[in-house]
């Protein structure tokens, strides 16, 4: 009998075994202690490791060293205990159709957990070198009311900022604490970059950070206004969670032994709306999008893209899929999320330069099916609360204004009510995560006899419950839910049988 293969020995990944890592994983070819750390981004996973970070490391490539990169976690330490064995390191494997491409990414020069050490965050971000600060916090960090558009200060942690502002626990407690030192110090302020899936998300920091100073001193929040800029940008490209086993299987397919790797797809896009403070780094360079005016592509691509992904998620897991490759294998899902782009969704959006929508379209459905990048249901379920008014209620809204179809829009917020009841068919659990859970789940279970009690959630719907017409394609989508499965009522819809039932 023949002895086993032995195990390949697989390179720790940090500065110094660089060199040794095999011929299949591209490396930074830049002196990274060169790189100047002028950009601070605050809440550091995964999208922001297969995105932000990829293009200032594309421009330390190109010889652009002024852009070095300090990450600050908020919540979780565990990504500062790889990124600190790995000298800030950390490989990203993009899946395509044809194959992997393994790519160290180093832009990053500096990571800083914020609850184990306050003060080293507020001194990165009060530093005269720090010029641009990128924020990944998800939309329901900026405590902005989707309908009345004001920041919420009714929080614990708002109040201990205000209270004790040198040991800040929200991002504007950081923000506001380290543009005062600026201020103070006589130094200018810098860009507050959002990079959030959310439309206006410029508006939305500036709102956030200008009204938490306020809170705090009248004075300095006239100084950030006028110091400040607050620019929006739009962000794509899907990274799902990279599971254990998936860590594992890049290890051995690559022979690097990376802790916390990114998965994520080819496809990459960024567009930024051209207003900086003390410059800004020359991301036209690399591939992103500069323009006066980002709203018309954050349109389309919530509208599209993100209401696709709210629509599949609730549907698809209440009819037992689990990923986004598995759900757009299944025909009738497909066909349901062509048709509601296609008749509910792309008529009412606006024409943009260079963005073909029917092309656009195309796009999604085939990154959203492959099955090299599945993404996982469970994980696109969460935060239901933001995600339907940002991204699905808008559309819906259009639809009404125009007097156009909207009843495979409104299944898909049904979906999301049935899932709020947080369980299945079958009667097993599902866990609802959000932070509006604690309301919600108990009024979807109470609204089993009578959905208006969830459509009158003014958080979530704003006046649409007033609108007959939504109330009633949402309340027969759910009734047609409470008697069949998901697949039925698609194909029910998808034979035109919707109209006649309202």
């Amino acid at each position: 009998m023949s002895a086993p293969a032995p195990t390949p020995t697989l390179v720790p990944l940090t500065s110094a075994t660089l060199s040794a890592l095999p011929p299949g994983v591209s490396v930074p070819t830049y002196d990274r202690s060169a790189l100047t750390p002028s950009v601070v981004h605050i809440g550091v996973g995964g999208f922001h490791r297969a995105h932000q970070a990829v293009y200032l490391d594309d421009l330390a490539c190109q010889g652009v060293t002024d852009w070095g990169l300090v990450g600050v976690g908020l919540h979780r330490p565990e990504m500062g205990q790889v990124l600190s064995a790995q000298d800030c390191l950390y490989l990203l494997v993009e899946r395509g159709a044809d194959g992997d491409r393994a790519r160290v990414i180093g832009s990053m020069v500096r990571y800083l957990f914020a609850p184990e050490d306050p003060e080293a965050v507020l001194a990165a971000l009060a530093d005269e070198r720090t010029r641009l600060v990128t924020l990944t916090i998800t939309g329901t960090g900026y405590r902005i009311d989707p309908h009345t558009g004001e920041f919420d200060p009714d929080d614990e942690e708002v109040a201990a900022d205000l209270e004790d502002p040198a040991r800040p626990r929200t991002v504007f407690g950081y923000l506001v604490e380290a543009l005062d030192r600026r201020r103070r110090a006589g130094l200018a302020g810098f860009t507050v970059l959002s990079c959030d899936n959310m439309q206006d998300n410029g508006s939305a920091a500036r709102t956030a950070v200008l009204s938490f100073a306020a809170l705090r001193d009248r004075e300095l929040a006239a100084w950030i206004a006028d110091h400040v800029a607050f620019p929006s940008s739009m962000v794509d490209r899907i990274t799902p969670n990279t599971s254990p086993q998936e860590r594992d299987a890049i290890a051995a397919a690559t022979g690097v032994d990376a802790r916390w790797p990114v998965v994520t797809e080819p496809f990459s896009h960024w567009v930024v709306e051209d207003s900086f403070v003390d410059g800004r780094p020359p991301l036209e360079r690399v591939g992103v999008q500069l323009t006066p005016d980002v709203h018309p592509y954050e349109v389309v691509k919530t509208r599209l893209l993100n209401a696709s992904h709210s629509a599949l998620a609730y549907l698809g897991h209440l009819a037992g899929h689990r990923s986004t490759d598995q759900v757009m294998a299944d025909p009738l899902f497909r066909a349901y999320l062509t048709r509601m782009m296609a008749e509910e969704i792309a008529p009412s959006l606006p024409q943009v330069p260079g963005i073909d929508l029917a092309e656009y379209q195309r796009t999604v459905l085939e990154r959203l099916a492959n099955p090299r990048m599945g993404d996982q249901l469970g994980r696109l379920c969460r935060r239901g609360s933001t995600k339907i008014p940002n991204y699905v209620l808008p559309s819906v809204r259009a639809a009404l204004e125009q007097d156009r179809p909207h009843q495979l829009l409104g299944l898909a917020v049904a979906g999301w009510l049935r899932f709020l009841r947080g369980y299945d068919y079958a009667g097993r659990e599902i866990l609802v995560e959000g932070p509006m859970r604690d309301r919600l789940v108990p009024l979807a279970q109470q609204g089993r006899e009578d959905p208006e009690l969830l459509l009158r959630e003014r958080k979530v719907f704003g006046d649409l419950a007033q609108d007959t017409r939504f109330a009633a394609a949402v309340e027969v989508a759910l009734r047609a839910l409470e008697e069949q499965g998901p697949r039925e009522v698609i194909a029910f819809y998808l034979g035109e049988g919707a109209e006649a039932a309202a």
